[in-house]
C-alpha cells in the first residue's frame, strides 16, 4: 500500500536541513528551496521521490503539488521510481561514443544483466543513460552521485569499476552526519 502524505516523515536531521534552506528565502518565496529539498528527499527516501514524498514537500513549502511534480519530472537527476544503490549515469553523447561508450554500455548491460533504465536483481545498480557529463577527454565515462569514473574503455576497467562499487558502504548525506 502506498504511503499517504501524513505517513511521509522526514528524519529530524533532514527536517533541520530543509528548514535551513527555507530560511534563506523571504516569506512567500520558500519555493526557491525546492531543488535542494528534492535532493534531501531523494537521499532520505532510498534514492527516489514518490508522489507521496512530493506531496509532503508541497505541504512543507505551502505550494501546490503540481509545482513539485513539474520540477521533479523536468530534471533527470531526480528519480521517480525506485533505483539501485548505485545509479550509473552513463554519458552517451558523441565524444564518449567515439571513445567507446556504446561498448562500455553493452559490457555493463551484459555483466549486470540489465537494460538501460533497469535495476539489477540484487538491487545494486541502475543503468541510466544521460547527456554530456563534461568529461569529453576521458570517456567513456559515467557518474555515480558526484563522482566521475573515467576511461572505462576495457573489460578489465569495467570489471574493476563494478567490483569497486560493490565494495562501497552506503553513503550518509553530509547533512545527516
Amino acid at each position: 500500500m502506498a504511503e499517504t502524505i501524513n505517513e511521509v516523515k522526514f528524519s529530524d536531521a533532514a527536517m533541520a536541513e530543509i528548514q535551513r534552506y527555507i530560511s534563506h528565502y523571504p516569506e512567500g518565496r520558500q519555493k526557491s528551496a525546492l531543488l535542494p529539498i528534492l535532493h534531501i528527499a531523494q537521499a532520505e527516501f532510498g534514492g527516489w521521490v514518490s508522489p507521496e514524498v512530493m506531496d509532503k514537500i508541497a505541504e512543507i513549502l505551502n505550494i501546490q503539488p503540481i509545482e513539485v511534480y513539474e520540477v521533479a519530472t523536468f530534471y533527470t537527476m531526480f528519480n521517480l521510481k525506485p533505483v539501485g544503490k548505485h545509479v550509473l549515469e552513463v554519458c552517451r553523447t558523441g565524444p564518449c561514443c567515439l571513445r567507446g561508450a556504446e561498448q562500455m554500455i553493452d559490457m555493463l548491460k551484459q555483466k549486470l544483466n540489465i537494460e538501460e533504465g533497469e535495476t539489477s536483481a540484487d538491487g545494486m545498480f541502475t543503468l541510466k543513460p544521460v547527456e554530456c557529463l563534461a568529461s569529453c577527454g576521458s570517456g567513456p565515462m559515467l557518474q555515480v552521485r558526484e563522482t566521475f569514473y573515467e576511461n572505462l574503455d576495457s573489460e578489465e576497467r569495467v570489471d574493476a569499476f563494478i567490483a569497486h562499487m560493490r565494495s562501497l558502504e552506503p553513503e550518509t548525506p553530509t547533512w545527516a552526519k
